[in-house]
Formats: structure tokens, sequence, C-alpha cells
């Protein structure tokens, strides 16, 4: 079983490996008050990847190491900042473990992986201890070397520093220990991963540069539209692993990252050939659904199990919190198995390949080579009029089921708006920015709105299974009746929310 944990590093560029004279200068920065040797290791690591650098061009390394104190594959994530998430597994095969290649699926998207390339380093190591003489960091002096295992293969060797914070001491010390080392002519390193200096160093792996666009101009619409896609798509591929390991948040996080992308390129048809967005579009939906299995349960669940948490004990008749524990195992065991199918699926490694293809060869239309202001205000003010549309649909019809099936199509029509002015933001600035804050809520009260409506369906269910076994539903239709309120209270406030997205001025704010 592979283990799990974040480390938080800086690398930098030493002269030599013959020492560091200015090391005690180090006791300066508080809180450190003293070094304490660690000693010498001989490290060897073989790193995997893709025959063309998958893992490696998005910041990612796999590595079987022996040597020191945490010998076996180490796979390395990107977290924000100067941190990466490592994953363990034992060195019990020279084959990468099944669990590893799993984790790296959206990044290698089905290619092999192999051996690429072969680092060892000798490691000098000075732990950093504050006044009890608790670990705040360590400091270790690395002379590399690096031996090509590509067809193309060469060696490289050079010197570097890395400093590692221990776990849950404050970044912020990163910066005050890097004051001491610039002052003494220590610069960080051109990339935060041995691996990519190795290749670029034995097999002339490029120094990485802005993504250019072919057949794009620079500040155009198709330029930003593009723009967005990549973020969006990376976001998609650095989720898959905390999705497939049950990261807390993660599986929503993936959701959003999909609706994103499937909205933006139907927002921007005008932007890119349909012929092939279409496809896209298609299995992001697939997708999104598939995550929605388990994301919507959680949503509900924390719902009902906070309504019954409010209410007094007095009212809480029956073997309540044991009956909605048992539906919780059972639908969370049914939504977690959809998200693993769908992510094991030949479907899902066929959406990220055109993904990934999408972004290095955009099907363009004329249109792309548009100003944003013209090309991107069209778009946003045909999502406008389809929200206008379908919220006054809404507001006309009479309460009951039909108004809650209008209220969430206008729902996800607000939705779709919010994602289009943020793909424009960038381009339109604080119209766009004030367009999307403002169909924001409209989605947000008219979501609570649908929520409830959902909670209500669950509820009914829960109290018909309770009185099938003989059980009062007492309970279940003190929380029924909440959520109905709450629900009207919902739709309430939605005329308001929709007054601050409706009155003409939007339109005209957008056109400048």
């Amino acid at each position: 079983m592979a283990q799990a944990k974040q480390e938080t590093e800086r690398k930098y560029a030493a002269a030599a490996a013959e020492g560091i004279p200015w090391l005690p200068e180090l006791t300066a920065v508080h809180p450190v008050a003293s070094l304490a040797e660690g000693g010498m290791q001989e490290l060897d690591a073989v790193h995997y990847d893709t025959g063309d650098l998958r893992l490696t061009r998005t910041d990612a390394s796999l590595r079987r190491r022996t040597g020191g104190t945490d010998a076996g594959w180490h796979l390395k994530l990107p977290l924000e900042g100067d941190g990466r998430e490592e994953i363990q597994a034992p060195p019990s095969s020279e084959d990468v473990p099944g669990e590893l290649r799993e984790l790296v699926l959206s990044r290698t998207r089905g290619a092999p992986l192999r051996p690429v390339v072969r680092i060892r380093s000798t490691r000098s190591l000075h732990r950093l201890l504050d006044a009890d003489g608790d670990l705040l960091a360590e400091l270790s002096l690395d002379a590399v070397h690096a031996e090509s295992l590509l067809e193309s293969g060469g060696h490289a060797v050079w010197t570097e520093i890395e400093v590692e914070l221990a776990d849950g001491e404050d970044p912020a010390l990163l910066d005050d220990l890097e004051k001491v080392l610039r002052k003494n002519g220590v610069e960080r390193a051109g990339s935060p991963a041995k691996a990519v200096r190795a290749l670029a160093g034995t097999a002339g792996l490029p120094q990485r540069t802005p993504k250019k666009r072919r057949g794009v101009a620079a500040g155009s619409a198709g330029d930003h539209v593009l723009a967005y896609l990549d973020r969006m798509t990376a976001k998609l591929r650095d989720l898959d692993p905390a999705v497939r390991r049950d990261t807390p948040d993660a599986v929503h996080q993936m959701r959003t990252t999909a609706r994103r992308l499937r909205n933006c390129l139907r927002s921007y048809r005008s932007v890119l050939a349909r012929d092939v967005t279409d496809p896209i579009r298609r299995d992001l939906r697939w997708l999104a659904r598939a995550l929605g299995a388990e994301r919507d349960h959680e949503v509900l669940n924390e719902r009902l199990a906070s309504g019954v948490r409010e209410l007094p004990g007095e009212l809480v008749r029956g073997p309540v919190a044991a009956r909605l524990q048992a539906w919780d195992v059972a639908q969370r065991a049914e939504g977690r198995r959809r998200t693993l199918d769908a992510l094991a699926s030949p479907r899902y490694l066929e959406l990220l390949n055109r993904l990934a293809a999408l972004t290095d060869a955009p099907p363009l239309r004329p249109k792309a080579a548009g100003k944003p202001k013209k090309v991107m205000v069209k778009a946003l003010l045909k999502e406008y009029d389809r929200l206008a549309e379908r919220m006054d649909r809404a507001l006309e019809t009479p309460p009951g089921p039909e108004r809650d099936a209008a209220i969430h199509h206008a729902r996800k029509t607000a939705k779709r708006l919010r994602y289009a002015a943020e793909t424009a933001g960038p381009a339109l600035g604080k119209p766009a920015q004030r367009l999307r804050k403002r169909a924001k809520a409209v989605q947000q009260v008219s979501g609570d709105q649908h929520d409830g409506v959902v909670a209500r369906e669950a509820l009914l269910r829960m109290a018909v299974s309770a009185h099938t076994a003989g059980d009062t539903a007492f309970t279940w239709g003190l929380l029924y009746g909440a959520e109905r309120a709450a629900a009207g209270a919902h739709e309430r406030q939605l005329p308001e929310a929709w007054a601050r997205v409706h009155p003409a001025a939007r339109r005209k704010a957008l056109r400048g």
C-alpha cells in the first residue's frame, strides 16, 4: 500500500561540493538555534517516464531509489508554491507498481513507462534545529551524476543544495533562509526537480517556454479561449490522482473542472470547430455525470445529517441516525464505484487524449483571430439572453414541480454564463468579472432551492422506508417540512438576485 506525504522544499545551484562554509550563518535566522550533522548518504535513483517525457513535462517524477532512509518507489506530484506530494511504495520490484501507474495515468494517457535517466547523488546532510532541539528543516549538499537511459544518451554532472522543511513548519522560514543563501551567492536552481535538469543535460529536454499558439495571434479571442482551456485541462489532469486516492473535495473539484471545460467549448463555438469539440463536450458531460453520483450523495448526506443534528433530541424519534448511516454507506459505496469505473474506462483515456490534442493543435475557426471585445462579448450576450428567457419563464411559472424544474434549468444556464464570463475575464476586465459574480449569485440561490427539492425527495423515501419497517416517520416529516420552508425562502430571494443581472445596463457595459 502506497503512503503519501507532503513536502515543501527549494533547490539551489551550488558552485562545488567541497563544502558550504557559510552554513553557520543560518543560525542567525529565527527560530534556527543550532545545526547538526546528518552524515553522508549514497543515493541511486532510476527515473521512469514515457518516451516523450510526459511526466517530466508536467512537473511530475517517478523513480525507484536505493540508499538513504526511504528507499523505494517515489512518485512526486506538484502542489501550489514550493510544495509537492510524495507517494511512496516499497522497492519490491523493478516494475512500476500498479497503484502508481494509475496515479500517473492522467499524465501518461496510457503511453508505456520506461527508464529514462539514472541519477546518483552523494549527499551531505545538515539538520537545522530550534532551541528545543526539534527539527525545523534539512539542508543537503548533493554531488549529482546523471546518465541518460534514452537512445540519445549522455552524462551530466552538477552540484546542488536542497532545503526541505520539516512537517508542519511555516513556509516563511524558507524565505528567511533564502536571504542568507543569496547573500552568499547561492541562487535558485533552474528547475525544482533533479530529473528535469538531468534530462536537459543528458537528453536535450528543452527548457519550458510559454506555449505558442499555431495560427492564432497573441491577445486574440482564440488566444484567450485556448489559455483558459489549457488551465482547465491541466487542472483536470492534476486532480485525477487526488480523486483516485479519495482526497477530500477532489471529486467536487474535478467535476466542476469538467463542467468548466464543457461550457467553455459550448459558449465559444465560434472559435473552435464543432466537429472536433462536440465529441469532447459529450465526453465531458459523461465524466461530470459519473463523478456526480459520488459528489451529489456527499452533499445530500451532509445536508440530511446536519438537519438531524439541529433537531432537539426529543424530536428525533426512532432509529433515525442508524437508518441515515446505513443509507449513506450503501450510496457512498455505489458513488465511489461509479467514479473509479469512469477513471478506468477507455472513454476517459480517449477524453484525455482529445483534450491534449485540442490545445496542441486547435481546430481554429476564422473568428478565433477576432478581437475579444467583439467575439467574446457576442458569446456572453448569447448566454445572457438564454438565461433571461429561462429565468423569466421560471419566475412566471406557478409554484410546484414545474416551477422547480424551470428554476433548475435556469440555474444551469446561469452557470454557463458564469463560466463564459470567467473565460472572458482576462480579456474584458471588470465588466466580465461583475457579470460572473452576479451570475454566480443567481446560480447559488437557485442551487439552494434545487438542493431543497432533492433533499425533500430523499426524505420522502426515508419516511416511506421507515413506515414500511414499522418505525415512526415523524422525524423525517419534520425535516421534510423544514426543507420545504427553506426552498420557499430561496424562491423568494431569486427575483432580487436576478434583478442584479437583468438590467439592460449589463448589455451596455459589456459592449462598452
